[in-house]
């Protein structure tokens, strides 16, 4: 048990910096920037009649390919911060689901400790990249929300009660505060459950099965911490999961990602299609690299 409330203090700690960071950017872009700030940070895609419709396309092209790559940076806090940049609606929806596919959580960490070879390492990294940048696209395309600014910003100081008018420092600190809290709650809950239910149950549930197996490893890959990534990543390794259903769960997990957009984003009809999109996305992609006979 203490091992489980060590694991959980650890992987709950090291979101801080990425979450009071955040935070601090969205209280400065609330409290001290002025109009040309806010059209640097407006969502791509945003209609803006001072700039042409070439620069426009480019800028809404930009966003979601540079999501992909950022994602695919070996940590926890970047979905995290994401979560709460859509929150706030300064990056689209495409962007989010870019970052969530991309996000590499504690899936390189594991690849490297376990002396992985590069290319295949690579190869990992870029597909899940590039399949995040595509997706990303695709959702910015087919699902524009209209111009992007700071509203929302302000709707989350006002349902968290941050007092934002005493400083920025304060605000940011109030919010990464609470959230990682909860995030705290839920890692030691969920520690507790793969604890009991076992990494070798999960590979014997996934293991040759080729479509129920980028399904299942989906649903373990939603799991809202490092541990979903953790286990997929090792099951690979060991040889009971095949790269199909590791990248359907690898690309379905965001990290902590899922878990603060439900917190802080209070529309809770669109978080679940968020979810509910992002796992699609990440099965899909699973079903099709074993149907072509990518290894």
């Amino acid at each position: 048990m203490l091992h489980l409330i060590e694991d959980a203090l650890i992987d709950s700690t090291k979101l801080v910096p990425f979450l009071f960071l955040t935070y601090l950017v969205m209280e400065y872009l609330e409290h001290r920037t002025g109009e040309h700030a806010r059209k640097l940070i407006r969502r791509p895609g945003a209609v803006d009649a001072g700039r042409s419709p070439r620069r426009r396309s480019a800028r809404s092209l930009a966003a979601p390919v540079i999501g992909g790559l950022l994602g695919a940076l070996p940590q926890c806090g970047f979905s995290a911060a994401a979560s709460n940049l859509y929150a706030g609606r300064v990056i689209t929806l495409g962007t989010l689901m870019a970052i969530y596919l991309s996000t590499s959580d504690e899936m390189l960490p594991i690849l490297v400790s376990e002396q992985a070879p590069a290319g295949m390492i690579l190869k990992i990294l870029a597909g899940k990249a590039v399949i995040g940048m595509a997706a990303g696209l695709a959702v910015d395309l087919l699902c524009r929300k209209g111009d992007g600014n700071q509203e929302g910003i302000r709707d989350i100081c006002e349902q968290e009660h941050c007092h934002c008018e005493k400083g920025i420092l304060r605000s940011a600190l109030s919010h990464t505060v609470k959230i990682a809290f909860f995030i705290l709650a839920v890692n030691l809950g969920l520690n507790l459950v793969l604890h009991y239910l076992g990494e070798d149950a999960l590979g014997n549930l996934i293991l040759n099965r080729p479509i129920a197996g980028p399904v299942l490893a989906g649903l373990v890959g939603l799991i809202p911490n490092c541990a979903g990534s953790v286990a997929i990543t090792q099951l690979y390794l060991a040889g009971t999961m095949g790269l199909g259903a590791a990248m359907a769960g690898l690309l379905a997990g965001s990290g902590v990602g899922v878990l603060v957009l439900f917190r802080v984003n209070h529309d809770r009809r669109e978080n679940l299609k968020i979810l509910g999109l992002l796992y699609a996305i990440g099965v899909a992609a699973g079903i099709a690299m074993e149907w072509i006979g990518i290894a």
